[in-house]
Parts: C-alpha cells; sequence; structure tokens
C-alpha cells in the first residue's frame, strides 16, 4: 500500500506545506497522467531515491516535490528549496555548501549552507539545468556519500537529505553540447516524473480555476464567479504559461474590481498563446454616402439601441433563450428582461418564421 498524504505532524512550517499538498489533493485525481504521478509519488516516497521532476514552466514541479516531501517518512524534517537559476555563480558553492568564516571578502562569519539546512529531511534543486559546470562536478561527489566541507574549511560535514530535482530544459540536448554533465544526469535521474503541460490535461482546468477562485475569494474577500462563457475562454486558451498562468489570471480576475480584462485577454491570442494574426483589412472602392439628415443625438440613440439589441440576442442564443439565466447574465431583473425583448422586437427561434 502507497504512503498517503493526508497525514500531518505538529512542526508548524512541515504541517503547512502538508496542509498545501492536501488542499491540491483532487488536482492529481483530474486526469489520467496526474493520476499516474500521484501513483508514482506513492511508491517512492518512502524511499531515498533522488527524484528528477521534468516538465514546462509552470507546470507544479513545486507541488509535486513537496507532495514527495508530505509522504515520506521524513515529513518532520525541513524542506529546503534552492533555486538554481536565482543566484548568481559565484555565490552557489557557497549557497548550497556554506563557508568558514574569513574565506572570501565579505565572509565576516561561519554560515552553513543549504545542504545543512535540509538535514534529516528533503533538499529541492530547481533549475538544475542551470547550474554551472564547475559546481556540477562538486555536487556529484557530494551526492556520492553525501559529505562536503565548507568553502574555506576542511573539516568534512556529513549530511543525511533526500535530494529532489528539476528542470524545465532538455538536457539530453544540454549534454550533447557539454553543458551538462552526463554523471551527474545519471546520478539525479533515478526516479524521472515527467510533468505534462496544461495543454495536454485540459479537464484540470475547470477544477484548477475553481480552486483558485476559493482561494483567492477568501483570500481578499471577495465574491466573483466565473460565468459559463468565462469558462469556455478559458478552456479554449493554450496557457503557454500553465498553472502559474492560470492561477495568475484568477488572481487578477479577483482582485481587480473589473476583472474581466483578465479573461477578455485571452481572447485576443490563438491556441498557441501568441497574438492572433490581424487580417489586412480589404480594399474597397470609396462609396458614395448620402447625405447626413439625422442630429447626433439621434444617431447615438439609434446606435445603442442596435447594440443593445445585438447583445441581447447573443446572450439570448447562448442561454437557448433561459430568460432567468440571461437576466442573471445581463445584471437586469426579468421584467426589465421581457420589456427590452419586446422593445427590440426579439423572438425564440420556435416562433421565427411564423
Amino acid at each position: 500500500m502507497g504512503v498517503g498524504f493526508a497525514e500531518t505532524r505538529e512542526n508548524p512550517s512541515t504541517q503547512r506545506d502538508e496542509r498545501e499538498v492536501i488542499d491540491h489533493l483532487p488536482l492529481f485525481d483530474s486526469h489520467p497522467k496526474m493520476q499516474a504521478i500521484r501513483s508514482m509519488i506513492e511508491s517512492v516516497a518512502d524511499t531515498d531515491a533522488t527524484v528528477l521532476l521534468r516538465g514546462e514552466s509552470g507546470v507544479g514541479k513545486d507541488l509535486i516535490a513537496r507532495a514527495l516531501h508530505a509522504a515520506s517518512p521524513r515529513r518532520d524534517g525541513p524542506f529546503v528549496k534552492v533555486n538554481c537559476a536565482a543566484i548568481a555563480q559565484g555565490l552557489l558553492e557557497s549557497e548550497f555548501f556554506g563557508h568558514e568564516k574569513g574565506a572570501f571578502t565579505g565572509a565576516h562569519r561561519r554560515k552553513p549552507g543549504q545542504f545543512e539546512f535540509a538535514n534529516k529531511g528533503t533538499i529541492y534543486l530547481d533549475e538544475i539545468g542551470e547550474l554551472p559546470l564547475a559546481l556540477q562536478a562538486k555536487l556529484l561527489h557530494v551526492l556520492q556519500d553525501f559529505r562536503f566541507a565548507r568553502v574555506g574549511g576542511n573539516a568534512l560535514i556529513d549530511v543525511d537529505a533526500r535530494v529532489i530535482a528539476a528542470t524545465n530544459r532538455d538536457l539530453e540536448a544540454a549534454m550533447a553540447l557539454g553543458e551538462f554533465r552526463e554523471d551527474l544526469y545519471y546520478r539525479l535521474n533515478v526516479v524521472e516524473i515527467r510533468v505534462p503541460p496544461l495543454r495536454e490535461r485540459r479537464e484540470e482546468i475547470p477544477l484548477l480555476a475553481s480552486w483558485f477562485l476559493a482561494r483567492f475569494n477568501a483570500q481578499y474577500v471577495r465574491k466573483k464567479e466565473l460565468e459559463p462563457e468565462t469558462m469556455a475562454r478559458l478552456l479554449d486558451y493554450a496557457w503557454p504559461g500553465n498553472v502559474r498562468e492560470l492561477e495568475n489570471v484568477i488572481r487578477r480576475f479577483v482582485v481587480l474590481t473589473d476583472g474581466r480584462p483578465a479573461i477578455d485577454a485571452l481572447a485576443t491570442r490563438g491556441r498557441n498563446g501568441k497574438p492572433h494574426a490581424q487580417a489586412p483589412a480589404p480594399a474597397l472602392a470609396p462609396a458614395v454616402r448620402p447625405p447626413v439628415t439625422e442630429s447626433l443625438r439621434e444617431i447615438a440613440r439609434r446606435g445603442a439601441r442596435e447594440a443593445e439589441r445585438k447583445a441581447l440576442a447573443e446572450v439570448l442564443d447562448r442561454v437557448n433563450w433561459n430568460r432567468a439565466e440571461a437576466s442573471r447574465i445581463l445584471k437586469v431583473s426579468y421584467k426589465t428582461l421581457l420589456n427590452k425583448i419586446c422593445e427590440c422586437g426579439l423572438e425564440p427561434p420556435s416562433r421565427r418564421g411564423r
């Protein structure tokens, strides 16, 4: 039987991480590919096997790393994340393994490294593909026996930490170019978990969107709702930024008084996430225009009536002439809606052509 995700412990920081994982559990059951990932997590969580997470930026690799930690016997220990791409190359070795006082200019005191902080827990090396070659060699030696010396020191330090690494790079291509060590690749890639992009698991979009909506409504004390046409737009978008992009779109939708622009912006891009190409305007022969006989006010009123009629007809057709649903979408009373239908001379499809 696999190790479950639901058990929590008393360590407050660990408990917060586990709570986040538990809250996300439905996401592991909404698509066969995610169910397979959950099964793999349960299979390897109670081991110390090194895991390599692969997938595009924003697909949820962090969540899977935390799930592995929360499901493991190390759940009471620390979970230490190191973003290899966010630290200056000259500081990476010190960040990983610490330094002794006086090891370099500015080293005014001894500083433990992230591997020491991860003792009895899990160290998560994010963006491992960005690690410079010189540090790749030292990391390889550390992963062989989990023993190292701080920068500027000689005393060997033993640590007991489970390693999870993640990347969105093509490591095989990087090895072919000499940018990533082959021996380190095989040391890290004991268990590989590939996380599919959101466009390959569209069934998750409604669940994710609803989860983020509830979370941000509670966080910002809002009562926003996603209309059916809004959900359709979310489903039609390619999400090149994956789950992280969806999260940010829903956050903007909730926090802004008029959150529609956050959703409407998606309609300007195709399924590949890029802006729709603008078709060139056809060449038109100059038209002979009739003389204007209406006042500006009359022209404005006529234009407003035509726009109102068109919008009303589109909404009614979209909801199959469910007038109650249409009044809710248009935010008018049911009586007002009936009056507008009459004023605009609209009829349901069943009565047309009689």
